[in-house]
């Protein structure tokens, strides 16, 4: 059996423990226990026997395995096409700017412009979302020991929470550039500027700036934490979810 099965296996079992069973880093303490003390008679006869050998450590371990499947998942569903425009729950509307004038722009023509610069918001946040990948990886990697057990005794967000607080800036970053390629690609900047001289020849209306980057680049990271808060509890709420069998092949139970 491979080491990063016991890994997952374990992170899920103790993700899974009610709140009356004390904290589960401690409760996870408590069961590697018996066995880093080198007490047989208890080891021999407990569910963690076969996770012989495993360390606080490997706790660690366990749940980062477990946050780089849930990763995974939010950036396969979200870097694909139709990931951000057809889910309304993060569908990428038009900049603040553009909505405020939205009845404007309909009412001489530019209705159909309007809807096709919005698909094309949402396909580049889908292009760029990919980057995402690697980015959460390391932060995954690099995550303490300490980190892990705040995220493991904190509120169902909290794995997500540090993501946000450790990757926003990084993110975007690598996020920016992709976004503004496939704008450009998809020919929202051409739509953009045919919008914005149309809107120009309306007498008497004020100037109207919008950064189409920026705004896809902002919505773009909040539908990736959008779906990384909804995967991690789902872990904490339904941890043997389709791995029942496993888990009690690796456990005992």
């Amino acid at each position: 059996m491979k080491k990063t099965t016991v890994y997952i296996g374990m992170s899920l079992l103790l993700l899974q423990l009610p709140v009356n069973a004390g904290s589960w880093w401690d409760k996870g303490e408590e069961l590697l226990g018996e066995v880093v003390s080198g007490d047989t008679a208890k080891a021999t006869s407990s569910p963690s026997a076969i996770a012989s050998g495993l360390s606080v450590e490997d706790i660690s371990a366990g749940l980062k395995d477990a946050l780089k499947v849930g990763t995974e998942n939010v950036v396969s569903q979200l870097g694909k096409p139709e990931g951000f425009n057809l889910d309304e729950n993060i569908h990428i509307p038009l900049p603040a700017e553009i909505e405020k004038i939205k009845k404007l722009l309909d009412s001489v023509g530019m209705g159909s412009m309007l809807a096709e610069l919005e698909t094309q918001l949402n396909r580049g946040a889908e292009a760029a979302t990919p980057k995402a990948k690697e980015l959460f990886l390391t932060a995954i990697k690099e995550m303490s020991i300490e980190d892990a057990k705040k995220i493991y005794n904190g509120p169902e967000d909290s794995a997500t929470n540090y993501f946000r607080e450790k990757m926003s800036g990084p993110l975007g970053d690598e996020m920016r550039p992709v976004i503004e390629s496939s704008l450009n690609d998809v020919g929202a900047v051409k739509t953009y500027d045919a919008i914005l001289s149309q809107y120009k020849t309306i007498p008497f209306v004020p100037d109207l700036k919008a950064n189409l980057t920026e705004h896809a680049v902002n919505k773009g990271m909040d539908g990736i934490f959008y779906y990384l808060a909804k995967e991690e509890a789902a872990i904490r709420k339904d941890p043997v979810k389709q791995t029942t069998a496993l888990l009690k092949k690796v456990f005992g139970q």
